[in-house]
This record gives structure tokens, sequence and C-alpha cells, in this order.
């Protein structure tokens, strides 16, 4: 059987693309790979790619000059977890503080990760996770 080698991209469907930019670059640091007015995408720590598209802005087949993307959207709060090292999790609640981001909750978790969940301007959940989460991270 053929393999799967990881989740590459992780899309986020916003009302604001540049409001929403502004906060994944100021909060999490995150550069930005392309942007345009239907989307932004970013890097992640090299190792995958957070999509921000401008809701309802792919409901219908995208045209490219090498094939197509078939429609997709998603409405609602939807969740995404970044992984962050057990050392740095304290720091980034203080970074949350400091610019006046809300920490809605922490967990500990029974096999040992812990993590710290907030919100983007959409009302996104973000949580910040370290090992020992699941068991294969």
């Amino acid at each position: 059987m053929p393999q799967l080698n990881g989740v590459l991209e992780t899309a986020l469907y916003v009302e604001d693309v540049p409001r929403a930019r502004r906060f994944y670059e100021t909060v999490l640091e995150l550069k930005p790979l392309f942007s345009d007015q239907r989307l932004c995408a970013f890097d992640v720590a090299g190792k995958g790619i957070l999509l921000l598209f401008q809701r309802g802005s792919t409901t219908e087949t995208i045209i490219l000059p090498g094939g197509t993307i078939p429609p997709h959207d998603a409405a609602g709060q939807q969740h995404i977890a970044f992984a962050v090292t057990a050392d740095e999790l304290e720091a980034w609640g203080r970074r949350l503080a400091k610019l006046g981001v809300a920490i809605e909750g922490r967990t500990v978790w029974t096999r040992g990760g812990q993590s710290i969940y907030f919100r983007d301007p959409d009302g996104h959940l973000l949580e910040l996770a370290t090992p020992g989460l699941w068991q294969t991270y």
C-alpha cells in the first residue's frame, strides 16, 4: 500500500484575509509564502502550510494553467493545533498575554503533554500543544 508522508496543508476560512494575516504574522510570527485577496499561505516551521481562505471565495472550481482545484469552503469555528516544545509553552503564554490575546483554556494531558487554547479574530480555536498530547506526538 502507498504511504502518506504527513499533512501538508491545513485551511481555515476567514471573513477578512488582511486582518487574519496580521494576526498570524503578529501573534505567531508566521511568514507568508503567498498572499492575495482570496488567500494567504503561511509556512509553519518548514513542515506544513497554513492556508487562510476568504470565506466563500472557493465555492466554485478554480481553473489554473496546470489544472483545476475543486470547490471547498467551511463555516463556523474551526480548530488547529500548533506543536511547541514543552520548555517554550509558558513563554507562549506570556507572549499571548502581552499581545492582549485571551487564553481560554489550559489542559494537562494524562499522557504528559500540555495545551494552551486561544482564538483568532474569526473565532477559530487555536491550540499550542507540547509533546505527549498524542501517542505520535
